[in-house]
This record gives structure tokens, sequence and C-alpha cells, in this order.
């Protein structure tokens, strides 16, 4: 803990099913905690506090009022009884959901799963990416998140001198958030030169067909890229592709010190939560390569979560185009302006995002009196 937070960390269990899961609510100065809910065989405590802590910063940098939170369920999201666990862990969590916390959508979690959710507490009100049949606005399916990467890399590009007409990119993570993205790109004139997921890499200097591709993977999922008749390549071999600009879409922790110093993009937007390690940023900013930030260039995906959150009780649907429209508005002019930050205070564009959200939380927290007297404290937040 810190003087951030979290506020809460929730850790429940079921004997019967095997569930285990946790929640954690990391700060609500500027409203209740809202973060996606992830299923994944291998997830840890640390692993959830560190994605509600990105949350605190996503919602503070797109000036939505929402706090940081995530929860998460460790388990195999493939399991034959994925709906016990599911049920399980909503009972468990029935005293947060939804006064302190709202389901949601994250690795490992569909639409069907949230809709899970909803039927076990008997209430709209405690998932978002409902399916349309329930009201919902399946942003994961409209590819909301995805799109706001391409849009940032657009605007990225033309702030430093580029076009992103012929620009070759490569996709690191060609799943909810990648597949979307090159779609998007692909129709904004980028040559996508790569793309990797679970199965291997797939390369071609001259472009990659996104359509074929997307048709394959819905027909095949992650096996689809076998079918597109090139030698699939190891999956971290995306990384170190010749390329002008990389999209991490995939999981944390990927570009290490050594990777940053390696790859051959000049501009690096991070799809994927937290991608990138803090040693690796600083290497990539002393070699000039711009970095858009997780929480700057993914808030797609929240913005459309706020307006699910808003219309869960409501007999209407969301207007789609409104969100997409909204997702530009905030996501575009934000990426200039933390590159614009970083260049002027020599610092990394990590660095400048974080300053942004910071403040904003830090004056809701003093607004609040939750700053309190406590001087170390008070300096801590300012860091």
């Amino acid at each position: 803990m810190d003087a951030w937070g979290p506020e809460r960390v929730v850790c429940v269990s079921d004997r019967r099913t095997g569930m285990r899961g946790v929640l954690v609510l990391d700060n609500t100065a500027r409203g209740m905690g809202k973060g996606g809910t992830r299923m994944s065989a291998n997830l840890t405590v640390r692993e959830v506090a560190r994605l509600a802590r990105t949350m605190t910063w996503k919602w503070a940098a797109v000036d939505l009022f929402h706090g940081g939170a995530k929860a998460g369920i460790l388990g195999d999201p493939n399991a034959p009884n994925k709906e016990e666990i599911l049920r399980a862990f909503a009972r468990a969590l029935a005293d947060q959901v939804p006064e302190h916390y709202v389901f949601g959508l994250d690795m490992g979690m569909a639409e069907s799963d949230a809709a899970i959710f909803v039927d076990e507490l008997r209430s709209r009100g405690v998932s978002t990416g409902l399916p349309r049949c329930l009201g919902g606005t399946p942003y994961d399916q409209l590819g909301v998140t995805g799109f706001g990467v391409a849009e940032v890399v657009d605007a990225a590009t033309a702030h430093l001198g580029g076009e992103l007409k012929g620009s070759r990119v490569v996709i690191q993570g060609f799943g909810a958030v990648g597949a979307h993205a090159a779609r998007r790109l692909a129709e904004l004139g980028a040559t996508i030169v790569g793309v990797s997921n679970t199965e291997g890499t797939l390369s071609d200097p001259e472009g990659l067909d996104v359509e074929s591709l997307l048709v394959l993977r819905a027909q095949a999922g992650d096996s689809g890229i076998r079918e597109y008749g090139l030698e699939v390549r190891p999956v971290d071999d995306a990384l170190l592709l010749d390329c002008d600009i990389l999209v991490p879409a995939a999981r944390q922790d990927v570009i290490d010190p050594d990777i940053a110093g390696r790859l051959s993009a000049r501009l690096v937007v991070e799809g994927a939560n937290l991608p990138t390690s803090t040693e690796a940023r600083k290497v990539l900013h002393a070699r000039g390569v711009a970095v858009v930030p997780d929480f700057i260039a993914n808030a797609g995906g929240i913005i459309a979560a706020a307006y699910s959150m808003d219309a869960r009780n409501s007999a209407f649907t969301v207007d789609e185009t409104r969100i997409f429209e909204m997702v530009s508005e905030k996501l575009r002019p934000n990426a200039v302006a933390v590159l614009e930050d970083s260049v002027r205070r020599q610092r990394t564009t990590y660095d400048s995002a974080l300053a942004m959200a910071q403040e904003r939380v830090r004056e809701a927290m003093r607004m609040r009196g939750q700053l309190g007297q406590d001087v170390a404290a008070a300096r801590r937040l300012t860091a």
C-alpha cells in the first residue's frame, strides 16, 4: 500500500467449485471503482493490484469520474465448469457489487460471462459488457479499444511529422484489441507487416491481408494464422520485426530493457496494459523512441464502459456512434499532450502521463479531505 491505495483488497474462495478470486479497489476519490474482470490460470493478487492502479490513472487521464478497480479469478477460462465458478465468484462478492464495484470484461471473459453475473445476482446493474439482447453495449465485439489504439497511432504519427499511410506496423497480440486496431489502421492506410498471437508470428514486408486474417480468426481463433499460408515464426519474434510502429497489444511486461534496446520501431503505442517495464521505458526514451503509454492509448474501452455504466438500468441502449466519437475526442489530444510534455520536460512519456493523471486524483483527494496532515504521505503523492 502507498498513499494512493489500494483502499480495499477482497479475496474470496469457494470449496465446492474451487473458485479463488480477488477484488482490488485502488482509489475511489473521483468515483466508485470500475475496471474489468479477468480470468487466468496464473493470476496473482499483485497482478490484479497493478491493473487496478492502472485503472486509477486511466480514468483520471480521460477525465471521467470513476475510480480504479480490478477483479480477477484464478482458473482456466476454458474450464468446463466455468459457469459454476463465475456464479460462485458473483455470490462471494455480493456485498461489494454493485455498490462498490461493477463487473466488466477483461482477459478470459466474454459477454456471455457478464450475462451469468447478471443472472446470478438478479440485476442488470452488476455488470457492463453485456450482450445486446440484454441491453448491453458489446464493446469488445465493436472493437472500441482497438479503434482507440489506432486513432492514437494516427494522431501520434502526425504529431511526430510522419504520415500513417504506408507506415509499417506490427501488432503484437492479434486478439480482441490488436485485431480491431489492425482493421482500423488498415482503413487509415497503414501497412500491417506483422501480427502475433499465442500460436506464433506472421510477417510479410509487403503487408499482410488484414481482412483475410480477421476471417481466419473468426473461424478458428488464434490457430487461424496457421491457415494464412506463410511460415509461422516464434511468438516473441513479433517485437523485433522491422517496422516503423509497434503496437504491443498482448500481455504485460513483454518489453524489457533488452528488447527496448533492439526493437526497430520509432513509435510504440501500448495497446496492452503494462507491456513495458520501467527500465525499458528509460531505454526507449534515451533512444528517442516515442511511446504512448497504456492508460492513454487503450482507454477507448473504459469510455465505452462509462457509457455502459450510465445505461445499466436504462430501457434505452447506448448510441454506439457517440462512443466512437468520444474515443477520438478524448484519446487523440491526450496522446499529443503527453508527447509534447515529454519533450518539453525531458522525461518519459509515461512520467508525463502519470503526472497529468495524478494531479487530477490528488485534487479530488484534497477536496475530500483525504490527504490529512501526513506530510510524508503528501510528499509521496507529489513524487
